[in-house]
């Protein structure tokens, strides 16, 4: 515990109850918009949070922009589905494609902490096949560095936030610190069903804190981890990493809409951003500018940030940017039993297996899926009542049914597809920019993939006893839109982070994976922003 203390504090920069320490908010260092700082970071989500905290550590002036709140656990989060939607990113967007994915809930995040706020809390790490889909399976791409260039990061990362779980068989085998959680009827049905199946299940790895850890309390399993956790046990950066970096100089500049990236035609380097807070607009000079939006905000951040020199967007020379945009496909997978699961009476993360993971030989389709306990609270489990088509009388009694209900989901590995992509749409946002239009396809592997996912699941549930199943078709996370690669003519960014067009623009979110793998991204976005923050801080990177 000394060590990760010794790295990074923020779980003893919290108070010793739930809630916030006010007082690094409120005397946190102020940087005038006339300063040049070191960097100027936009977004404080998974890869922002990180590489400010580590930055500021290091003793560079850095600041990170916002467009959401400062949020208050205690103040401003509530255990209810409805009144958790302002969470998300709900400013308006163009959705388009054969397969148009909706957008606002379960893959955009608003506010300091980013999506991680209201995220499950799985944290797996992607497998080593991961970085070469394209050499081993003929799918995909490769990426411009291996699973080894991360493994200590993932390592870190894992013990900051921590992360619980048994001990992980699957990928590059390893073992967590911080010992699983109890698991509750959900997690007992899956395990009951992987066996009864002849799958291998584990307990695990999630975010949740198992037991205090420094001042922050053990999970109290109530259910609402995807409404924001009042009680401070799920990581989130908000908590695992804002504070640290508050501590050490770094500045939070919320409700601040960066609209610009500012350049400079005569030496070809980015000068800073462009910014709306409290209706103003304002610029931050800065050294070095990283880009932390996500995948639909950062590529249309570089868009709207045309210039002579730039004509058709920032680092878009060779009409990569916003381009090879993917989704997980994420089906989820009802059982109903006789006896009451009660699957709400425990976070939605428990139990998951990746027996599935990797490519079949035997199988008509490439890479795979993973699975895991998903505990949908009733008004998400009403909307996927009423997409079976039960309606009035037959939905009421559905929903009086609920408590007899367990449910699976699986995160199937779609495939990056270059029309599958991010532009500019012709309506404007309420500060006069173009929104981010967002087409998306899938292809036939795609598509066996879902089914192969449902039927995996309809069989450990069947196995553990189910009498009857259901199973709701949707999206999971967003990766992609200014992806890493060897050189420009394939990607946006450099195996460090670092634009190809743009020498001190970095790039730090999921929207520079090649890739996506079966996983949950937010680690690996926390692992990779970490390994760019170690890269600048050692000068390899300036």
């Amino acid at each position: 515990m000394s060590g990760v203390r010794g790295r990074n504090e923020s779980a003893w920069l919290l108070p010793p109850r739930p809630g916030m320490n006010h007082g690094l908010r409120r005397d946190m260092r102020r940087f005038g918009d006339q300063d040049e700082v070191d960097i100027a970071i936009v977004g404080c989500g998974a890869g922002g949070s990180t590489l400010l905290q580590r930055l500021a550590r290091a003793g560079w002036k850095a600041v990170a922009f916002d467009a959401g709140p400062f949020w208050d656990p205690d103040r401003d989060w509530v255990s209810d589905e409805a009144g958790s939607h302002h969470l998300y990113w709900t400013e308006p967007r163009v959705i388009d494609g054969t397969d148009p994915v909706p957008l606002g809930s379960n893959n955009s995040g608003r506010g300091v902490g980013g999506s991680m706020v209201h995220f499950a809390g799985y944290t797996p790490r992607f497998h080593p096949s991961d970085f070469h889909t394209y050499s081993l399976d003929g799918v995909g791409a490769d990426w411009p560095l291996d699973y080894s260039d991360l493994k200590g990061f993932y390592e870190d990362i894992e013990e900051e936030l921590p992360v619980a779980g048994e001990p992980w068989p699957w990928g590059d085998p390893h073992e967590y610190t911080h010992r699983p959680h109890p698991v509750s009827g959900n997690g007992e049905v899956f395990l009951r069903g992987a066996l009864a199946r002849g799958i291998t299940a584990k307990v695990g790895p999630v975010a949740i804190a198992n037991g205090r850890f420094g001042n922050r309390p053990h999970c109290i399993y109530r259910g609402f981890c995807l409404q924001g956790c009042k009680v401070n046990a799920k990581a989130s950066p908000l908590i695992t990493h804002i504070p640290d970096a508050l501590a050490h100089g770094a500045e939070v500049r919320a409700d601040s809409m960066v609209t610009r990236i500012g350049f400079d035609e005569h030496s070809g380097q980015a000068t800073g951003v462009h910014y709306v807070r409290g209706g103003v607009e304002r610029f931050q000079r800065a050294r070095l500018v990283a880009v932390a939006g996500y995948s639909i905000e950062t590529p249309r951040l570089l868009l709207n940030s045309a210039s002579s020199r730039f004509p058709e967007g920032m680092c878009n020379d060779f009409d990569q940017v916003g381009r090879y945009l993917m989704v997980q496909g994420a089906p989820q997978t009802g059982g109903r039993f006789t006896s009451e699961v009660r699957m709400y009476k425990a976070p939605p993360p428990e139990v998951s297996t990746e027996d599935f993971y990797e490519t079949d030989p035997s199988k008509p389709y490439k890479r795979g899926f993973s699975l895991q306990t998903v505990s949908p609270l009733p008004i998400t489990w009403a909307e996927h009542v009423a997409s079976q088509g039960h309606w009035g009388q037959d939905l009421r009694r559905y929903m009086s049914d609920y408590p007899h209900w367990s449910c699976l989901g699986a995160l199937c590995e779609f495939l990056p597809l270059a029309e599958n992509r991010v532009t500019l749409a012709d309506e404007k946002d309420r500060h006069g920019l173009p929104v981010a239009k967002f087409s998306y396809s899938q292809c036939e592997n795609d598509r066996m993939l879902m089914e192969a996912a449902q039927t995996a699941m309809e069989e450990i549930l069947t196995g553990a006893g189910a009498e009857e199943t259901m199973t709701v078709k949707r999206y999971a996370h967003l990766v992609g839109g200014a992806r890493m690669a060897r050189d420009e003519q394939h990607g946006v960014v450099d195996s460090t982070g670092r634009s190809f067009a743009v020498p001190n623009l970095y790039i730090t979110d999921g929207s520079i994976l090649p890739t996506q793998g079966s996983a949950n991204p937010a680690l690996t976005i926390m692992a990779l922003a970490a390994r760019t923050a170690s890269i600048l801080i050692n000068g390899k990177g300036d």
